[in-house]
């Protein structure tokens, strides 16, 4: 089997890992959150000129870890979007110097179809599936009927909802990323702000979570009192409801599906996890990330990688980045 080193370089993380017959070899994750604290949220030019400051140390770290030369490697995979488009532009750049240097093939992949087939990390994936794909960028309830095979069938409509966590936290005046202190301080509360459940009158498989954002910005701006506790609760139950119901629907009327997988940064939310667990475990197999591969990281693309090694689904020298990649383009 091939020895495969796999780039992820879509946000602001720095990420390589090795990966050889199913196993991963190394795993290195440089994060730059602490950095862009500071800001509030992610700066596209700081985070692209920290990757170019450490993919180099990363590499070499990764390399080192798996006991092997940059000369034993069959392959390298790259992060090709979606993403911000300068850190992405990192990623490819190095594994296209890779790839001409050593003389091995280049596997683009798709960050989001990544975050799905990291779930083989805890078992193999079983098909027909549905994949709810949950982060800072992107909400997708994502069909596949076949190995490598996307359909999206319900999505957004504004904002995702890792992004909404986001943009509550800063109107709670919670530091950055604020999805992780919602999920943390609302633990201790309860439900006792009532918010509008997005499209609730519509029969769709659809989101939508700028309105449940607006409702928590005016919520606070005319309490003279908030219980952070209770409205962070509040707050994360009605978004993460709306999730359940959505998932429960679609397989209450596609009986021929074996597994569901939950996937994306917000994955790691415990509600959402517990939910998931109480909701959904009891009628169909399910699989759930493990916490270290939630958070963007190479070992996914890396998994996903070897799939695409074996069918010999390799990119030219020319590629570009693609940041706006549609899920279902990247099907076979």
């Amino acid at each position: 089997m091939a020895i495969i080193l796999s780039i992820e370089t879509s946000c602001d993380e720095t990420a390589v890992a090795i990966i050889k017959n199913n196993k991963l070899l190394s795993n290195v994750v440089s994060t730059q959150i602490k950095v862009h604290q500071k800001y509030g949220g992610v700066v596209p030019e700081i985070a692209s000129r920290l990757h170019t400051e450490n993919i180099i140390s990363v590499l070499k770290i990764a390399i080192k870890k798996a006991k092997l030369k940059f000369s034993d490697l069959d392959a390298v995979a790259v992060t090709r979007g979606p993403g911000l488009v300068s850190a992405l532009h990192i990623g490819l750049q190095v594994a296209k110097t890779l790839s001409l240097i050593l003389n091995i093939p280049i596997i683009a992949v798709h960050h989001l179809a990544a975050h799905i087939y990291s779930c083989e990390f805890v078992k193999k994936l079983k098909f027909p599936l549905v994949a709810l794909i949950v982060s800072g960028g992107n909400t997708e309830l994502v069909l596949m009927n076949k190995e490598l095979n996307f359909e999206i069938i319900g999505q957004t409509r504004d904002d995702a909802i890792g992004e909404c966590f986001d943009k509550v936290a800063r109107i709670l005046k919670l530091p950055y990323p604020g999805g992780v202190l919602i999920d943390k301080l609302s633990q201790k509360g309860q439900y006792t702000y009532k918010l509008p459940t997005p499209l609730s009158k519509e029969r769709t498989y659809d989101f939508s979570y700028s309105g449940l954002k607006t409702a928590v910005f005016n919520l606070v701006k005319n309490k003279k009192k908030i219980n952070i506790h209770n409205l962070c609760f509040s707050f994360e139950k009605t978004a993460i409801d709306v999730l359940i119901k959505k998932v429960n629907m679609f397989l209450s009327e596609n009986k021929k599906i074996k597994q569901f997988l939950l996937a994306g940064g917000v994955s790691a939310n415990t509600y959402l996890r517990n939910q998931v667990i109480k909701k959904i475990s009891k009628k169909i197999d399910v699989i759930i990330p493990p916490l270290w591969c939630t958070t963007d990281n190479a070992a996914m693309v890396a998994k996903l990688a070897e799939h695409l090694y074996i069918k010999k689904k390799f990119s030219d020298l020319d590629i570009d980045i693609d940041p706006n990649w549609k899920i279902e383009d990247f099907s076979i």
